[in-house]
């Protein structure tokens, strides 16, 4: 047994269904399925599960071009250097293959075999690993009839599937199941921080998880929003399981094009509310933008916390007061969250990347921190006795007690003789002196106030 699950791969030309099969697999619409091909760009993974036995499923985007990944990675990208994206696209799809102990070769059953499949096929054939073919858009049973000619490929018994209704695709599971390698899956029930990177196009979001992963793991461009998917990627800091999201960048909302792009945003949002953190990522060059605090007041309005992360700080020039001007600066812009950290990092270079996940857990850990009820109340107490009390038509606002009954995110309930006598400037005094006790640091925190009813008679 080894200490990580197996791993299985899905491979195939363009718009043939892997993103459709994937979706399937992991039980929820992860990858994005269009028509149009070339669709999925990055490696995008997710977990599944069948009879028992825990796999990681791997997307690839479709490959185009295999005669040139037969040659050696570096030679395929050097083929493609008209098309860098293309080639980045196959070389995450032959990092998936080098990763993976299993792997799914989908084709489209409803064209038929062409020379594209059989160039995979014999990229496939060389890879020393078991490989499954997969017939999809089988509905008919004429396709079905037609899936033998895919023994040509030589990669053993077609499936005939149809990944969008799901026939046939448990039988091909059956078979895959049985040649993963035992994983001790009692052991892996660990607690999971979710990371997401967020940000606009083209502020450096891959490029950070490369860095922080340590290898190629999402494809990095010049071009806006090469990143459509959200991906999933798990790495271990400090003793602690982190699943790193990277996201497509969110641009103005008339900005954004309908179709993949649209649901490329819709996505992102989701993979916010799915992390505990969003490291929101900034052009240092550009400064904090408008599109930048929307962002920053979206993560805010889901009550996530937050990492501010000034990227390509390498690019700047700087003196001895750059970087404090800098914190001022951008605590200006997004003054409604002054609890943030600052981060100034160069994805490109790596300079002080080895601080964003440490500074990420710690925020996290506040996060879940919790106030005892006495530790609550002696603190609303001290702050009702410290400043002048809100009055409302003669009426004065009294505060009887306090309690923190949730943490993910830090939520307290205050009970006051009435609720509309709360203005907004005394919760925020409120929050400032909670956060004197405990800072909760890039947290936001939710303050509930209740009316306490009135005795009977």
């Amino acid at each position: 047994m080894r200490d990580r699950k197996p791993v299985v791969a899905l491979v195939g030309r363009p718009n043939v269904g892997k993103s459709t099969l994937f979706n399937r697999l992991i039980g929820r619409p992860v990858a994005i399925v269009e028509d149009e091909p070339g669709t999925t760009r990055d490696r995008i993974y997710g977990e599944s599960d069948w009879n028992g036995v825990g796999f990681i499923v791997i997307d690839t985007g479709g490959l185009e071009a295999p005669e040139a990944m037969r040659a050696g990675r570096s030679e395929a990208q050097t083929a493609a250097s008209s098309d860098s994206l293309i080639a980045s696209v196959q070389n995450q799809a032959q990092l998936a293959i080098d990763e993976a102990d299993a792997i799914i070769m989908i084709v489209d059953g409803r064209s038929g075999l062409t020379a594209t499949d059989e160039e995979i096929a014999a990229v496939l054939r060389h890879s020393n690993k078991p490989v499954f073919l997969a017939v999809n858009k089988a509905e008919s049973q004429q396709v079905r009839q037609n899936a033998v000619e895919f023994w040509a490929l030589g990669l053993g018994e077609p499936y005939p599937i149809s990944a969008y209704h799901g026939e046939g695709v448990a039988d091909l599971l059956d078979e895959v199941v049985k040649v993963l390698p035992a994983y001790p899956a009692e052991e892996e029930e660990q607690e999971t921080i979710g990371v997401a990177i967020v940000g606009r196009p083209n502020v450096g979001k891959s490029s950070l998880l490369n860095a922080l992963v340590g290898q190629e793991r999402s494809i990095v461009s010049e071009t806006p929003g090469t990143t459509r998917d959200p991906i999933d990627m798990e790495i271990t800091c400090e003793g602690q399981r982190i699943t790193l999201i990277d996201t497509a960048g969110i641009r103005r909302r008339g900005r954004i094009e309908q179709g993949i792009e649209q649901y490329s945003v819709l996505r992102s949002m989701r993979a916010i509310d799915r992390a505990d953190v969003a490291l929101l990522l900034i052009d240092a060059q550009e400064g904090v933008t408008a599109q930048d605090a929307h962002i920053a007041g979206y993560v805010l309005e889901r009550y996530k916390s937050v990492v501010v992360v000034i990227n390509k700080w390498d690019a700047v020039e700087k003196d001895s007061h750059t970087m404090v001007e800098y914190t001022n600066a951008v605590r200006e812009q997004l003054n409604f969250m002054p609890y943030v950290p600052v981060l100034f990092i160069s994805a490109k270079t790596r300079q002080r990347v080895h601080t964003v996940l440490p500074t990420a857990l710690r925020v996290a850990a506040a996060r879940r921190h919790r106030l005892s009820t006495s530790e609550v109340n002696q603190i609303l107490s001290e702050a009702y006795d410290s400043t002048q009390i809100p009055v409302r038509q003669g009426r004065a606002l009294r505060i009887y007690y306090g309690s923190q009954v949730g943490n993910d995110p830090p939520t307290f309930v205050i009970f006051v003789n009435d609720k509309d006598l709360v203005h907004f400037s005394y919760e925020r005094y409120l929050e400032n002196r909670i956060r004197a006790y405990y800072p909760f640091e890039g947290t936001p925190i939710k303050l509930i106030f209740r009316s306490r009813e009135r005795n009977a008679g």
